[in-house]
């Protein structure tokens, strides 16, 4: 980490602040958390100290903790903090542009409004009151999208452009995407598989009781495990002179999260019932989604799992998780048409998986056979998900 965004100061300045009491919250590539107070003493925010939304390069200083009665630094230490801390805003043009300068540091009813730190910047950037916007998010919450309602119903957009800073988190999916982009050989196959003994399965659980009830996808993460042990060499990584193979089954799953993508990775899922499966990866989920998500969990996998199914996607081309060799796309469960041996039309829940991998360190052939052995399993998932 070499840089950081500063969300807000949880003490103001003139407080009074303990040793280890959460002073300000920083935002870096991975999560955003509470920064702790190394020191007790009187919180000083010098003028030039930084404001949410700012880039702070890791060492700089952003306030002082004074003792009691101590005079406040120097307008000279206040203007090194200046410098230390870019604000976003800055690089914005001035005048004439979209929106002009935007405002530098949120109103005070923006302040006290529940927004997320993308909302946060988004609004900053663009010069919105947060007080004037309509949330749509849990327990009212302001979500980025509805900053962007609010500039449309402004008549913003269609006519001129609005500029919004990059998150860090976006910044690190779009490196780790390039990085691999002109490395890999990327090839996607697809193929049909029949998820009827799969909804079937998993409505038993629910009906059963199962605590924690399983979701599809940790079903298909938990029967590509075992198939992934069948053929170990879509677990792969291509180091070059040689390849490198896992001495366990780590599968990482793309979650949502309000900052965009985040891949956590459930450990060794060969060795873990699908109860314990499913619990992981609800945890994991909650901590990605609340920016809670330490950074080796993200860290490790030989394989992703990335779902669509809920957005009613049917079909899509993954892209591989560098440096990993392969990825699985997983569709939307939907009732389609099949045709029996003896030539009867019956309707049958269908599903498409979509294959990524790495063509150097797989051939087409390969990759058919797990894929093939991917279908077939969860075509028949009980034998796989309790006696695996």
């Amino acid at each position: 980490m070499e840089e950081g965004t500063f969300l807000e100061w949880l003490k103001r300045s003139g407080d009074a602040v303990k040793e280890g009491e959460p002073l300000f919250s920083l935002e870096s590539d991975k999560a955003a958390q509470e920064v702790e107070s190394t020191d007790s003493g009187i919180l000083h925010v010098p003028a030039g100290g930084p404001e949410a939304g700012s880039v702070v390069k890791v060492g700089a200083v952003l306030g002082y903790l004074l003792a009691e009665g101590e005079a406040p630094p120097v307008e000279a230490g206040e203007s090194e903090v200046a410098k230390a801390a870019v604000n976003v805003c800055d690089e914005l043009p001035q005048g004439g542009g979209a929106v002009g300068r935007p405002r530098v540091g949120p109103s005070p009813a923006a302040a006290s409004a529940s927004a997320s730190p993308r909302a946060r910047r988004t609004a900053l950037a663009a010069g919105i009151d947060l007080s004037a916007v309509t949330p749509t998010g849990v327990s009212g919450r302001i979500r980025e999208r509805d900053v962007l309602a609010a500039l449309a119903a402004r008549g913003k957009f269609g006519v001129e452009w609005v500029d919004a800073p990059i998150t860090a988190s976006r910044r690190t999916i779009a490196e780790r995407l390039e990085r691999g982009a002109p490395q890999a050989v990327p090839v996607t196959m697809t193929c049909r598989c029949d998820a009827t003994a799969l909804v079937c399965l998993r409505n038993q659980l629910k009906a059963g009781g199962a605590v924690p009830v399983p979701s599809f996808n940790d079903m298909i993460i938990k029967i590509t495990a075992g198939a992934l042990q069948l053929h170990p060499y879509m677990t792969g990584r291509w180091a070059g002179s040689s390849i490198q193979f896992p001495q366990a089954i780590h599968i990482g799953f793309a979650v949502e999260t309000e900052e965009g993508l985040a891949v956590p990775v459930l450990r060794d899922v060969s060795s873990l019932r699908l109860s314990e499966v499913s619990r992981r990866s609800g945890e994991l989920i909650d901590s990605a989604r609340s920016r809670r998500t330490e950074g080796g969990e993200m860290l490790g996998g030989c394989f992703t799992v990335a779902s669509l199914g809920a957005f009613g996607v049917d079909a899509f081309t993954p892209v591989i998780q560098f440096p990993e060799t392969a990825i699985l796309g997983v569709g939307a469960i939907s009732m389609q048409p099949v045709s029996l041996p003896d030539g009867s039309l019956v309707s049958r829940e269908q599903l498409i998986l979509s294959l990524t991998f790495d063509h150097r360190a797989v051939d087409g052939a390969p990759a058919a056979r797990f894929l093939q052995t991917l279908r077939k399993r969860l075509e028949s998932p009980a034998a796989w998900l309790f006696n695996a």
